[in-house]
């Protein structure tokens, strides 16, 4: 779990990207050559800081986000959300602005405004993240930004063995999206490339706990094609891969930007559960890893 473990530690809340791009360009670029497939890369400005891997003759895209969420110093001492985070008063917040490293701590005023206790007075527009402990027991990993550095993990494991397929790493997800309809423009007209995997981590609800594998979205906010969904819950019974199915009512992934772009892309969400989501203490079960991956690895060869 070392690799996941320096993904969970790469500053890169949306709009700042930058850290999580060049690590993954580097260790792309130097890992590539122990894989199956071998990989054209599409990078720079025209992709922002996005990353698009084209493997063979893809069919199948995997969409994962590569930003997190935090804070953006406001004025004095007030902090703004990047996206939703949800921490506890004392929370060890860390960043870096022109006078150096910071580790400050989370507060909240009557209001529940949020605001930052330090020594000095931090540069307006900094961004903020949680203070990363990452733990791994028999079962379990727990972390900061398992949400969704477990996802980019699962892209870079099923990616050593791919053949043929497309691997999106995408930005802004947390905070609004943005970046996917241009990517998703791209893999359409370029390889004709029509279906989508969201490689993103879901809850632990009272129908999806931790352990009993990967969860296969039915829908959330969104509702993807029925037929398609079909297609990877028969893989999955097919290949004997451990699974859940989820239904909810709420939340939302790459998979909207998809469903509401002018190209005909079907899409799932698949992904492991967490429990304290948008928290320091992200907790997920090491055998819903493996199934994830392993359902993966299926589902860009099968579908």
């Amino acid at each position: 779990m070392k690799l996941l473990q320096q993904l969970c530690e790469i500053h890169a809340p949306s709009g700042n990207e930058t850290g999580m791009t060049e690590f993954l360009l580097n260790y792309i670029k130097k890992e590539k050559r122990k894989w199956k497939g071998k990989p054209t890369l599409h990078y720079g400005d025209e992709f922002q800081d996005n990353i698009i891997l084209k493997f063979g003759k893809p069919r199948t895209a995997i969409f994962a986000h590569i930003d997190s969420i935090g804070f953006t110093v406001r004025y004095y001492n007030q902090l703004l959300p990047i996206g939703s985070p949800d921490a506890e008063m004392g929370t060890k917040l860390v960043g870096e602005d022109s006078l150096g490293p910071i580790e400050c701590e989370l507060e909240f005023d009557k209001e529940n405004h949020a605001f930052y206790k330090f020594g000095r007075q931090i540069d307006r527009g900094t961004e903020l993240t949680y203070k990363v402990n990452f733990r791994e027991s028999k079962d379990y990993i727990e972390s900061a930004y398992l949400d969704n550095r477990l996802g980019v993990y699962n892209a870079l494991k099923v990616a050593e063995t791919l053949k043929d397929g497309v691997i999106v790493f995408s930005t802004w997800e947390e905070h609004g999206g943005g970046s996917v309809p241009y990517l998703a423009k791209f893999i359409y007209e370029q390889w004709n490339v029509k279906q989508a995997l969201v490689s993103d981590i879901t809850w632990v609800s009272d129908g999806v706990d931790h352990g009993k594998g990967v969860a296969i979205s039915m829908r959330d906010r969104n509702i993807p094609r029925r037929s398609y969904v079909n297609r990877i819950i028969d893989i999955a019974k097919k290949r004997k891969v451990e699974y859940q199915l989820e239904v909810e009512g709420m939340g939302s992934s790459d998979g909207r930007e998809l469903q509401v772009s002018p190209y005909p892309f079907d899409w799932c969400f698949v992904g492991a559960p967490q429990h304290n989501p948008h928290t320091p203490d992200e907790k997920v079960h090491k055998r819903d890893i493996k199934s994830m991956i392993d359902l993966y690895t299926w589902l860009m060869k099968d579908l």
